[in-house]
C-alpha cells in the first residue's frame, strides 16, 4: 500500500509539474507500472490481488493440462479455470458503463457451460476414436482445453459486457473529456477483448503439451515420475509470463475510432 501510494503521488506530482529533485525517468516509469497493474483505470479503485492482469492462475492450467483427465476432473478444472476468468473479467471490465450484477452471473454460467461443454464432448469424440494409437490419443487430448478455454473466453467476454453493446461506451476528446457514448466504440472494445482472450491461452495451453510429450521421453522423467508435475508446473508458467504481455499489448488501452 505504501509503495503505491508513493507511486500514485510520484505521478500527480508530475503531472501538476512539482516533481521533486532528482526524481529520474525510470523511477516515473516504474511508478506508471505499478499503478497500472494495480489501480483500475475507470473507478480508480484498487483490484484484488488475485483478479488482476498481473496475478497468475497457474493452478488452474497446470490442472487444465494434467493428462489422463477423468470427466470430474475435466469438470472441475474447466470449472475453476473460468470462474477465476470471469473474476477477472469483472474486476478489470469497462467501467464507465455500470453493468448489473444478473449480467455476470449469466457471463460467468454461459462460460462454465460452454468450457465444460466443449471439454467433455471433445474427450468423448477422442475416446470413441478408434483410428487413433493411445499415444496418439493422449496427445491429442491434451490439446483439448485449448478450444474449450477459447471459446468459453469469448462468451464470457460477450455475455458479461453485452450491456456496452446496447448502450455503448463513453468516448473521450484529445484532451480526455467525455464527448458521448457510443455503440460503435463498444464493438471495437469487445472485439478486441475478445481477441486478446483467444491469443491469451494460444502459448499457454499449446505449447507446454507440445514440450511436455518431449521431457516426458528424457531419462530424468522416466526415473522419477514425482518430477513431472514440478516441471509441467514450471512449463507452463514460462508460457503464461510469455503469454500474458503478448496478449495484453495486441491493442492499446485507449483506441482511436
Amino acid at each position: 500500500q505504501s509503495r503505491l501510494k508513493e507511486a500514485v503521488q510520484l505521478l500527480e506530482d508530475y503531472k501538476h509539474g512539482t516533481l521533486p529533485p532528482g526524481v529520474t525517468n525510470k523511477q516515473l516509469w516504474g511508478a506508471q507500472k505499478i499503478k497500472q497493474a494495480i489501480i483500475h483505470p475507470d473507478t480508480n479503485e484498487t483490484i484484488f490481488m488475485p483478479f488482476r492482469m498481473s496475478g497468475t492462475p497457474c493452478p488452474a492450467v497446470v490442472g487444465l493440462l494434467l493428462p489422463n483427465q477423468t470427466l470430474a476432473s475435466t469438470v472441475f478444472w474447466q470449472w475453476l479455470n473460468q470462474s477465476h476468468n470471469a473474476c477477472v473479467n469483472y474486476a478489470n471490465r469497462n467501467a464507465s458503463k455500470p453493468s448489473p450484477t444478473s449480467k455476470f452471473i449469466q457471463g460467468y454460467l454461459g462460460a462454465v457451460i460452454s468450457a465444460v461443454s466443449i471439454a467433455v464432448g471433445l474427450n468423448v469424440l477422442i475416446q470413441r476414436a478408434n483410428k487413433f494409437t493411445p499415444a496418439t490419443r493422449l496427445l491429442i487430448q491434451r490439446f483439448v482445453p485449448f478450444p474449450a478455454v477459447a471459446s468459453a473466453n469469448i462468451c464470457n467476454v460477450v455475455l458479461m459486457r453485452h450491456t456496452e453493446l446496447e448502450e455503448g461506451i463513453d468516448v473521450l476528446d484529445t484532451n480526455g473529456n467525455i464527448v458521448g457514448s457510443s455503440r460503435v466504440a463498444a464493438k471495437h472494445a469487445l472485439l478486441e477483448t475478445a481477441l486478446t482472450r483467444v491469443v491469451l491461452p494460444m502459448p499457454i495451453l499449446v505449447l507446454p503439451p507440445i514440450i511436455m510429450s518431449v521431457l516426458e521421453k528424457t531419462w530424468l522423467l522416466r526415473c522419477w515420475p514425482r518430477m513431472l508435475l514440478p516441471v509441467q508446473s514450471l512449463v507452463c508458467l514460462a508460457a503464461f509470463g510469455l503469454a500474458l504481455p503478448l496478449a495484453i499489448s495486441l491493442f492499446p488501452q485507449m483506441s482511436e475510432v
